[in-house]
């Protein structure tokens, strides 16, 4: 129930061990020789170069590509499809020219537009591919670009410097070849992270003549999406050194507080595992222009039924022709069956104006227009950073008004990433900021104190003035303990001036922490080996590192035994509220006030740190430290060993108070994550952050609320597993209680969906996966969660029953009922958390909920690591943030700050939804209305295939006559305001629903443009009929000009009734219409255009004609009154009947709201302490080891140098390798001053079976003699 472990996952696992990537230090020659495969006997080198190309097209490539993915457009193949037929003198009854050139141009139009997005593409891989860095070339190091390196190249980096390609770190200017990076341009954690090279590589490779003779062989795996895992073993003088995720430097990280680094290139370009993760550009196409291609097959296959139809009709009406009129001479071209079908290719010619390509050019000026305005829109201006919004594609604005989930990154894109000391509790007192009006001081408090900096916040006038006094020895335990208890580095800028001290911490929670006790005047000062120092309000004070517990996620805190300089040993503890209260003294009074003040810090969604301490008596400290010492030589069960001894000590605590960081949100998150849930949009949070650190944000950003059950790992199980053996088919009643009455949220991690991906994942399982023992369950679960979980599993059953039913019926796999089960559940909920997911699984959960749902979705984020789910998704949104600008040259939407997209959805979205809905529903009307006379005509005039109207008037319908009132639709049309719009996000759900424009609108809009056209050519038919005399219309001309008319004053009052935005600028859109047609058809039809060709022009003063006649245009009137009139009052009647169910609606929401808050179901939930107590350190442990041990710590000037920095190797430091198999033999251990070799033993090829353990003489300081003792006592040698 733990672990979603199947069959073939275990066959999966077992498979893909080997090591084939196969590297060799300074060695081109070596690597030219190993080629891959690709298809038949075509070969390819193996090892790629670092080159990256993310544009989409080339040089060569481009206009094949293109035209590839234009023609993917039924639209496009139906216009090519009629330019044939039209080039074909026999059957062709239109000019082929007057489709080529539209086509032309709106091919040219989109390729402008894809070719412009691809340049700036372009530019940017020039930029990063001609970056420079220092490679080792015979034996010096040179400048050469990026996109020259290969694998098995040295590289030298220096400080600030971004690592080109994925690097074994071979050795550092730092202690013990440490290297700080940054990874904010990868996982958005600005935090610094170390490295660590092979003690080996550290200690022989001294210097660059070394570096070039290094001829070290890499064994590892082939190159995969896995940023957090690394398998493999350096061969090296006849030995093997097992390597792993620590040793590496990935592509993209930025090298901080090294003065130099050295590394030795394993992937590059392609393979490095940031650009496995950046995915490939995917060709986005919106629901509405899959709907039209649908929609234009529709049509044809219409418009081929229709043409058969008249082509019959043309069969027998000729038949019966000649034999009335046999004295007649008719032309012979091969009989009536070859005259029906060249009639028949006549028709479809005639026939092919029913899909107008005016409608798909004026689109284009739409989306581009929308586009625009996006662009333009002052009010997602970023004035900070001097960000605006930007459209950069054109072609999905539509689609932002129909999206249904979003995917968001937290760091950087949720939240800001910086953390400020907020509220503290001591002694039971809460102390928060005083507030602006009164007691906030004008000048910084903290003059007094020269160590002082401007980072702190946090003023509160009561609390330092307890400080300063210097009488309440709670209040100085609890600054002591923030500024003793944590693993800090600090280094001093310049040494004319020590009051500049610049932290360096595993996560922002310890430097938050750290810079508070620092301005209230206890700073921390340095560090060595066993001493931390201090300046405690002016005095300075050494104390003596005893031991430090560090943090790790199971213990959940950390502790420092100190000794003061008085000679008391004192235990320093800060952790989470869960685990430090229930090790407090029992007698301790002020624990309730101090529950009482954590509750109310986690109302305010502030992240929660007990602080405690007691002193230690000596006799007790004596026997804990003796068997501390056995526990640390221990070659089994070491670390269980020594977890008990901490807790044993960490017991009995004083609680000294409590601490509240606030993780400062972007403005304005809050309330737009409640606004697009109020949309009917579902968020879900992909993060590679903690849990703790997730969940508490999304209750900060209210994504998660208190009422909500929250489902975990083992509850998803329970449901899902539960779901395969359960045989009962239930009603549907329990389903609908669990949607109406039960709010549920999901937290899931990268390990349980790894196990879940399985149809999506396309590369290997990790070659071992990095497990994390937890702590023992706090007990069993009460009667009250097993009945929750009891009741959501019944009522979730139903949907998850009735998806087995179809299963069985499609045989799907075991793989695919599992995604489908998961997304399922997932979709009920109101969010989704993952945690510790990789930007290859971000892609693949957006992937999966696109696969299963059948939805819009929408990724946004600010990282690198965001790139490949941006591109995933059907909307990309990047936030141009201080992780770079990788995830906004890859978005389709570029925005300052998370807050603007809520307008960007509900205001810009829906707007360019609703525009284009009503754009195509009256296109289509129009078009049928004014080109369905040409089918009635064809029962007139002998199915003879002849145009009804003047051919300008064809010519210029689409193009002149009726433009400009549907751009004005496109451009400007708005239903509501920008306002109302965000104030009512409910008005996004019909863009979700697809109710603007949908198969049912389409058959309204054909209905509406064949009635009008029925109406307007019978009609006139019927009033003409038996006329003669000078106002007669009932010839051919007279009679195509009232017909047309008819038809243009139909569809203009039909856009008057639909537009709800008046304005101006429609007014001059109409009436412009109105005058091209008077004004073209006064020149079309003039007599000197008529002498210059009668064929081009031959309706010679046929609307003058018309129109002197007031019969006339009593007729157009008629025509006119009766297409408006009627549907005017079926829209009236409609709205009258339309029931208004809004507010008892309303009201059974709140009774579902009042029932949810009766049964809260608080089985599931979180406690509020629990949760927001997000010890926040990096995905690694801190740098507690690395502290005791020395390796961390720089030596004095004094020591030999090394590349012209102090010497790294530490004296008294011995490094002793041990292998331990999980199968087989236990191989033997040969000890040797600098590294071990294996013997015996499965020394072959995987050393992913063996696990490192590391023995520092060193690490414990005055207490390296008793080491030394109990390790030989072992047989272990544990010094020099």
């Amino acid at each position: 129930m733990d672990t979603l472990t199947y069959p073939e996952d275990l066959k999966d696992g077992k498979e893909n061990t080997a090591f084939t990537w196969d590297i060799k230090a300074n060695s081109h020659a070596y690597h030219w020789q190993f080629k891959e495969k690709v298809f038949l006997c075509w070969h390819r080198q193996k090892y790629k170069t670092n080159v990256i190309r993310t544009a989409k097209y080339n040089f060569f490539s481009f206009l094949p590509r293109n035209l590839y993915e234009q023609f993917h457009r039924m639209s496009n193949l139906y216009f090519l499809l009629i330019i044939i037929l039209q080039s074909i003198p026999e059957i062709s009854t239109l000019p082929w020219f007057t489709l080529f050139a539209p086509l032309v141009c709106l091919i040219i139009i989109r390729a402008t537009r894809d070719l412009v997005d691809d340049i700036g593409r372009h530019r940017s891989d020039r930029a990063i591919n001609n970056r420079p860095c220092q490679v080792l070339v015979g034996k010096s190091f040179i400048w050469q670009k990026w996109k020259n390196l290969c694998v098995g190249d040295v590289v030298c980096l220096s400080k600030d410097s971004i690592v080109p390609a994925d690097l074994l770190l071979l050795a550092s200017t730092e202690p013990s070849s440490l290297c700080y990076v940054e990874t904010a341009d990868i996982d958005g954690e600005t935090n610094l992270k170390f490295r660590q090279a092979l003690m080996v590589t550290h200690h022989e490779l001294t210097n660059t003549r070394k570096m070039a003779s290094f001829r070290g062989r890499v064994m590892c795996e082939e190159p995969n999406s896995r940023m957090h895992q690394f398998v493999g073993r350096l061969e090296w003088n006849g030995n093997m050194y097992p390597l792993d995720i620590g040793n590496i430097l990935l592509r993209g990280c930025k090298i901080r507080n090294t003065d130099t680094c050295y590394g030795m290139v394993i992937y590059a370009g392609f393979d490095t595992k940031i650009m496995k993760n950046c995915g490939k550009i995917h060709l986005k196409r919106t629901k509405l222009d899959l709907l039209m291609n649908k929609l234009v097959v529709l049509i044809f296959l219409s418009i081929v039924v229709v043409s058969i139809v008249l082509t019959v009709g043309f069969g027998f009406w000729t038949r019966e022709f000649r034999d009335k009129h046999y004295y007649l001479w008719i032309p012979d071209r091969g009989g009536v069956a070859m005259e029906s079908f060249f009639i028949f290719w006549g028709f479809l010619i005639l026939l092919s104006v029913m899909i107008p390509m005016a409608m798909f050019i004026i689109a284009e000026f739409i989306y581009l227009g929308n586009s625009m305005f996006i662009n333009w829109d002052e009010e997602m201006y970023y004035a900070p950073q001097d960000v605006p919004a930007k459209a950069r594609s054109t072609s999905l604005n539509d689609q932002l008004g129909q999206v249904e989930y979003i995917f968001s990154d937290k760091t950087g894109t949720l939240t800001q990433n910086i953390l400020t000391f907020k509220k503290c509790c001591i002694d039971g007192y809460i102390y928060g900021p005083d507030s602006e009006s009164t007691c906030r001081p004008q000048e910084n408090p903290y003059l007094w104190n020269q160590f002082a900096d401007e980072k702190l916040h946090f003023h509160n006038k009561k609390l330092l003035g307890i400080v300063r006094a210097k009488r309440d020895k709670v209040v100085q335990e609890f600054w002591r303990v923030l500024a003793i208890c944590h693993t800090v580095m600090v280094q001093k800028k310049d040494s004319e001036q020590p009051d500049l001290l610049v932290y360096q911490a595993a996560s922002p929670d310890e430097e938050a922490l750290v810079t508070a006790a620092r301005n209230f005047g206890y700073v921390f000062l340095s560090r060595t080996q066993d001493t931390i120092t201090l300046m405690e309000l002016g005095e300075e004070r050494v104390y003596q590192v005893l031991a430090m517990m560090d943090f790790s996620s199971s213990r959940k805190r950390m502790s420092v035994l100190v000794r003061n300089p008085e000679g008391t040993i004192c235990l320093y503890t800060k952790g989470a509220d869960t685990v430090i209260l229930e090790r407090l003294h029992k007698k301790h009074v002020t624990k309730l006030t101090t529950e009482e003040a954590l509750a109310a810090f986690a109302k305010e969604t502030l992240r929660t740190l007990c602080l405690a301490y007691k002193e230690v008596d000596e006799a007790t400290y004596e026997r804990w430290h003796q068997r501390h010492e056995e526990a640390s030589v221990l070659l089994q069960n070491r670390t269980q060993a020594l977890q008990e001894l901490y807790n044993e000590m960490e017991q009995s605590l004083n609680l000294l108070g409590a601490t509240g960081i606030e993780d400062r949100l972007q403005d304005g998150v809050p309330d737009t994550i409640k606004c697009l849930k109020k949309a009917n949009i579902k968020i879900w949070v992909l993060t590679g952050d903690k849990q703790e650190t997730a969940v508490n944000i999304s209750f900060a950003c209210q994504l998660l609320s208190e009422n909500m059950v929250i489902l975990e790992e083992k509850e998803i199980l329970h449901i899902l597993e539960t779901y395969w053996d359960h045989k009962n088919l239930l009603t549907n009643k329990g389903f609908l209680n669990l949607t109406q009455h039960s709010k549920f949220a999901m937290v899931v991690d990268g390990d349980f969906l790894d196990k879940l991906l399985l149809s999506l994942r396309k590369e290997p399982r990790a070659l071992i996966q990095n497990v994390e023992a937890e702590e023992p369950d706090e007990g069993v679960r009460d009667f009250l969660q097993g009945r929750s979980i009891s009741r959501l599993w019944q009522s979730f059953s139903v949907q998850l029953t009735q998806m087995k039913s179809k299963d069985l019926k499609t045989r799907e796999s075991p793989e695919i009922r599992r995604e489908r089960a998961f997304v399922e559940l997932a979709s009920r909920s109101q969010a989704v958390i993952c945690c510790r997911v990789t930007p290859k699984q971000k892609a693949l959960v957006v992937a999966l909920v696109k696969k299963y749902q059948q939805v819009v979705t929408l990724a946004i984020g600010d990282g690198t690591n965001d790139v490949n789910m941006i591109k995933t998704a059907d909307i990309g949104v990047g936030l141009a943030g201080q992780e770079g600008t990788q995830a906004v040259q890859n978005s389709d939407f570029a925005l300052g700050q998370f807050c603007f997209l809520q307008r960007l959805l509900l205001v810009h979205g829906r707007w360019s939804y609703m525009r284009v809905c009503k754009f195509l529903r009256y296109f289509i009307y129009k078009t049928l209305a004014s080109m369905m006379p040409q089918i009635w005509f064809a029962f007139y005039n002998g199915f003879s295939a002849q145009i009804l109207y003047e051919g300008w008037f064809l010519a210029l319908f689409n193009l002149l006559y009726t433009t400009l009132p549907v751009l004005y639709i496109g451009l400007f049309e708005q239903d509501v305001s920008a306002w109302r719009s965000l104030q009512v996000p409910e008005l996004y759900v019909a863009g979700q629903k697809d109710e603007l424009f949908n198969y049912w609108v389409f058959l309204q809009a054909v209905a509406h443009g064949t009635a009008t056209s029925l109406v307007n050519f019978f009609m006139t038919l019927w009033t003409s009929w038996d006329t003669a005399g000078p106002c007669s219309y009932s010839d051919h001309q007279s009679f195509a000009v009232v017909v047309a008319l008819s038809e243009l004053l139909c569809v203009t009052m039909e856009v008057i009734l639909i537009i709800k935005y008046w304005t101006m600028l429609c007014v001059v859109a109409v009436l412009l219409s109105l005058s091209f047609y008077g004004v073209t058809t006064y020149i079309t039809q003039s007599y000197w255009l008529y002498r210059i060709s009668p064929k081009t022009f031959p309706f010679l003063y046929a609307d003058r004609n018309v129109l002197s006649c007031p019969s006339t245009a009593l007729v157009i009137l008629l025509n006119v009154s009766l297409n408006t009139l009627p549907i005017l009052a079926l829209r009236m009647i409609q709205q009258t009947l339309e029931k208004p169910l809004s507010e008892e609606e309303a009201k059974k929401k709140a009774r579902a709201e009042k029932i949810l808050t009766v049964e809260p179901m608080p089985c599931l939930q979180r406690g509020p302490r629990g949760r927001r107590s997000s010890y926040d350190f990096s995905h690694r442990e801190g740098y507690a080891n690395l502290i005791t041990q020395g390796t961390i710590l720089k030596r004095s000037q004094g020591s030999n140098t090394v590349f012209g920095q102090p010497d790294r190797i530490l004296r008294g430091e011995a490094i002793i390798w041990k292998y331990f198999s999980t199968i087989g033999e236990e191989p033997a251990i040969h000890l040797t001053k600098g590294a071990p070799r294996l013997q015996g033993g499965d020394s072959g090829g995987d050393s992913a079976k063996y696990r490192r353990v590391i023995f520092v003489g060193a690490a414990y300081g005055g207490r390296a003699l008793a080491h030394r003792e109990a390790a030989v006592t072992d047989g272990v040698a544990a010094g020099t």
